[in-house]
This record gives C-alpha cells, structure tokens and sequence, in this order.
C-alpha cells in the first residue's frame, strides 16, 4: 500500500505574466512505513509539492492521494502531522498550551487528552519546560515542541519541514532515533531537510528535485553507490611493468592515500573478474576489492550540477 501517490502533478505560477513551473509532472508513489527523504536546491519546489500534498496549494495539472484519499477530500487531514519549516507559535502560551491548542484546532478527541501531552512532551524531552512560556524557547527547543504537536493526533502520515533546523547534535540523534521508532510503529514520514548526513542516515528512500523535475530517486544505497569506480587493495605495491604490459586496456592508477591501493575504472562485472584473473595469474595478492561509494552530498551535487547542464 502506499501513503503517497502522485501522478502527473504539475504546478504553474503566473507571476507578472511570466510562468513558473514550480512542479513539473511529477509522479512518485511512496510506499507505507517508511522514511521518505525529499531533496533539492532552493527553488526545486519541495515546499510547494508539499503544499500541495497538504491540500493548501492546489495543482494545476494532474492528481495526487494521501493514504488513499484524494487531496481534496480534507476528511483525511486528521490523520496527517505537520510540522512546517520556520513555525510560529503564540508567545503567550506554554508548551502544554501550544499542544492543547493544536489538539483542539485537529479535532483531537483523546480521554486523557493530559497524559497524551506529558508523553509527547516526554518522547521530544520537552517535559521540564512544559509550563514555561514560548518566548523563552531556544530554536533546538521550538523544533522538538514542533515536532511534538505534530505527533498530537496520532497520525499515519507525517510531513517534517528541515526538523533538525537548528537542534545541536546530540537533539538531531535524538530525533533520528524517535524518527525510526515512529518508522517501526508503521508510521510513514516525509522528511525535507537541507541536512543531507541526516536524511542519509535515517531515510529509506530519497527523491531529488530540481526545477520542478525529478531527477533521482531511490535508496540511499542506490543513490550513493557507483557501479563504474573499484577500490582495490593489495598486499604490495604493483609492479610497473605488470602495468604496462597486462593492464594497458585498463584504466588503472594508483591512490593518493597509498602506495598499495589503486582506483580502476571498470565497465561490468565481467571485466572485473578479468582484472581480478590477470592480478592472480601474476601473482599479486589481492587484499580487498570494494566499490566505490560516495556521500549523499557528493551525489547530489554531481546530480544537480548535471540536470543545470540539460
């Protein structure tokens, strides 16, 4: 089942009669229980495919269902959680009336609506603050408070707009870790974050937006993996003239690191283990053969850089 379907979505703004093409038939399914990393340079349209899913920017083209319902039908808002980028909450109230408050404007129906906040407060450890006013909150304090209200109507479905903007680190591994555990209760989040080490540490899928276009989507493994570079460590240097005269169809050179480690360039499987062969028929001895792997970060930008090229 899927949380998320989206097919042929497109979104233009007319802004002084110049078109803006902030979603650009875009379709994405999102399967049910997991975390969704959604990625981008400012301006790809993350906020406005959002927006959209939320039922506050309406399409221009195409169609879209949140767990099963179309986006037009607001019944299915009572199970969603938002938490958007840079809220704002009443400075007046405490962290117990923010979360009365969001509960009320949800149509929360909860018996022991109190309990409910002491444990939501607990899980984001918001608990000693939970008579202290707003406006004396920090940004790391806002953010989980944030993330707690979004939690207040149990949802399924649960949008989170840069969560971790401005929490220090050990708050950014708490809320990576309450992160999953909502994973494992069957919950699915959408995550949106500029933090690509965090969305790569907790997500199972990612999609990459640029210009309204998706450009790639699929695990992290898949994502950061390079089929193309092998790393291959050996017990000695290699010889030059192995090199020369067994290698020369190879695309070979030694590392910066490591006088013993070299980067090849390789087309498949095939020819690897035909390097491999060549390396033990002259009695190299062969360490570790790893595929290369880049950061989320190194790919995204390499992604990017290429989709502003076409």
């Amino acid at each position: 089942m899927y949380s998320i379907e989206i097919s042929n979505l497109t979104k233009v703004y007319n802004k002084k009669k110049n078109e803006v093409r902030a979603i650009n038939d875009l379709t994405l399914n999102i399967s049910q229980g997991i975390i969704y990393g959604l990625l981008g340079p400012n301006g790809a349209g993350k906020t406005t495919l959002i927006k959209i899913l939320l039922g506050i920017v309406h399409p221009t083209l195409g169609n879209a269902k949140v767990l099963g319902v179309d986006i037009n039908d607001y019944s299915v808002r009572r199970k969603i959680g938002y938490l958007p980028e840079n809220h704002k909450f009443p400075q007046f109230l405490t962290a117990e009336g923010v979360m009365k408050y969001f509960a009320e404007l949800s149509g929360v129906e909860i018996t022991n609506l109190d309990k409910e906040i002491d444990r939501l407060l607990d899980l984001v450890n918001m608990s000693k603050w939970k008579k202290t006013k707003i406006k004396k909150f920090s940004k790391g304090m806002m953010q989980r408070l944030g993330l707690a209200q979004a939690l207040i109507s149990n949802p399924d479905l649960i949008f989170l707009d840069e969560p971790t903007d401005g929490v220090d680190p050990i708050g950014r591994k708490e809320i990576r870790d309450l992160l999953v555990k909502l994973k494992n209760d069957g919950k699915t989040i959408f995550l949106n974050s500029h933090l690509l080490s965090e969305v790569e540490l907790v997500s199972d899928r990612i999609a990459i937006l640029n210009k309204g276009s998706l450009i790639k989507e699929g695990t992290v493994e898949e994502i950061t993996a390079s089929k193309q570079f092998y790393i291959i460590h050996l017990e000695n240097e290699l010889p030059n003239n192995i090199v020369q005269n067994n290698l020369k169809d190879f695309t070979i050179k030694k590392s910066d690191n490591d006088t013993n480690t070299y980067e090849c360039h390789i087309s498949d499987t095939v020819e690897l283990n035909r390097l491999i062969d060549i390396l033990r028929a002259n009695n190299v001895v062969i360490r570790a053969v790893t595929p290369q792997k880049n950061t989320l970060e190194d790919m995204f930008i390499s992604l990017i850089n290429k989709s502003e090229q076409n």
